[in-house]
């Protein structure tokens, strides 16, 4: 910590007296100056305590003199006495009592090289325990990175060291030391503002030192403090940059070369080879669900899937995989796997899933298929959870691309809705509660709530409109497959 005016006060052997100030003497010390320039001003840099004899200094100079050294930011004015001055003037005494200037009478005995010693050494030693401290710090940070902490324990750490909070924000989200998080949302609009670098601005009391990581992936690390940070602490957030820079680099590339293991494992099953499928799971994941298999398969954005298997790392009794633009998950039948990849996939946003029908382990590569069809499906419809069972029982429709179907149903179904749009009847929901029934006339007149009769001249006036044989077992196809859709 540097010297302040009160602690050079009270060095017995210089033999200082504190004539103004008193109340602001924890000023620090930058550096001791001796200078007789009436106006040093070009000369100083601000927090020096500047010593003069007042070799050209009296009554009448002394006042603008001293404001002069507040505007140059001076810490103080050591003032000696008993070669210009037999003691120091008072009007330079009365202007610094006015406005807050610390000054000390230096007595003839002290020269002012003891000052300038005196100084010099306290500025050393704070120099040497903040090479110390920076030392310490990058030792803690460095252990905790290449130890089992990782970018969560250096994140942990550094908040420890400089006394503060810390955020680490990515685009999926924030990481942080406790009580960080509630300071994420301001602190990401600040990162807005920010392509790379540093930006230090005030939150809620605390100054923030926002600083862009050296990685692929967007990052950045929020660090709050009370106080403005030190030389020392800027150091120590620049190490704690460089270490979590690296790591999550490192981790970036292991995290990848995990999950194209897992999809070579997924192809593998799928092949068939599953005895050497297995021998891999065993050994890297640990014993693997017994089959038969559920399969599911999640669909979503690139961000979305790497999200997903994030949280999916570590389930047990759950084998994922990335395959094609899903993610697979396969756990034990009877199961809660279903359950558990939903739960992962609305922790990364909202994906489609498709549950395929249990598979035994031959089948593999089929229950996959079924899987990412009914996640297709669940996509096209914008629902969370399609069954393969409920996806395949559409029949005919399954297979037609939902607006060619919706198109084709508006053109052959158009004149029947003119007709309806009338008002002088209602030949669609007539014509659909017609098919349904298979023809049955009294049973879809009373379904209907109207006389055979009536439901005859509608389906009469339905046939003419169309152009259509309804008797025909194709044409009849055509219209539900229309009605459907």
């Amino acid at each position: 910590m540097a010297l302040t005016l009160a602690a050079l006060a009270a060095e017995r052997p210089l033999g200082l007296r504190v004539l103004t100030g008193e109340d602001v003497l924890d000023r620090p010390i930058g550096w001791v100056h001796p200078t007789e320039l009436t106006d040093p001003q070009a000369f100083l840099e601000g927090g020096e305590l500047l010593l003069t004899t007042g070799l050209a200094l009296d009554e009448e100079t002394a006042p603008a003199y001293v404001r002069r050294l507040v505007a140059a930011g001076v810490a103080g004015l050591g003032f000696g006495v008993g070669l210009s001055h037999d003691r120091v003037p008072g009007s330079l005494v009365s202007t610094a009592a006015e406005v807050g200037f610390p000054v000390l009478e230096v007595p003839r005995k002290t020269p002012f090289i003891a000052i300038t010693r005196a100084v010099s050494r306290a500025v050393a030693a704070d120099e040497y325990a903040s090479t110390v401290r920076i030392g310490r710090a990058q030792q803690e940070l460095t252990r905790t990175a290449v130890g089992k902490g990782g970018p969560a324990g250096v994140l942990r750490k550094l908040a420890k060291l400089v006394d503060g909070w810390v955020l680490l924000l990515d685009t999926a989200g924030t990481e942080g030391s406790a009580g960080a998080q509630a300071y994420a949302g301001e602190v990401r609009e600040e990162l807005k503002q920010l392509r790379t670098g540093t930006r230090v601005f005030e939150l809620d009391g605390h100054e923030v030192v926002l600083q862009t990581l050296h990685t692929r992936v967007r990052r950045a690390l929020a660090v709050g403090t009370a106080e403005p940070l030190d030389t020392a602490g800027r150091h120590v957030v620049n190490t704690a940059v460089a270490l979590l820079s690296l790591a999550l680099e490192q981790d970036l590339k292991l995290t990848h070369a995990w999950r194209l293991l897992r999809t070579g494992v997924a192809d593998l099953l799928s092949a068939g080879q599953h005895e050497l499928a297995f021998g891999v799971l065993s050994t890297v994941w640990g014993d693997p669900p017994e089959p038969p298999w559920a399969l599911v398969a999640l669909v979503g954005t690139p961000g979305q899937r790497r999200r997903v298997c994030d949280a999916l790392e570590g389930e047990p009794s759950l084998f994922f995989a990335e395959s094609g633009s899903a993610v697979l998950v396969a756990g034990r039948s009877g199961g809660d796997v279903v359950d558990r990849a939903l739960a992962a996939a609305a922790s990364a946003g909202p994906m489609h899933a498709g549950l395929a029908d249990p598979v035994p382990l031959e089948d593999f590569a089929a229950g996959a298929e079924q899987a990412d069809l009914a996640a297709r499906a669940a996509e096209a419809e914008g629902k969370p959870l399609v069954t393969y069972a409920e996806h395949s029982a559409r029949g005919l429709l399954s297979l037609i691309d939902p607006v060619v179907a919706r198109i084709y149903g508006e053109n052959l179904l158009s004149p029947l809705r003119r007709h309806d749009e009338t008002g002088r009847g209602d030949l669609v929901e007539s014509l659909r509660c017609w098919l349904e029934h298979h023809g049955h006339w009294d049973v879809a007149a009373a379904r209907l709530g109207v006389h055979r009769h009536t439901l005859r001249n509608r389906i009469t006036k339905a046939q003419d409109l169309l152009g259509r044989d309804l008797d025909s077992p194709g044409v009849r196809a055509e219209l539900w497959v229309a009605l459907q859709a």
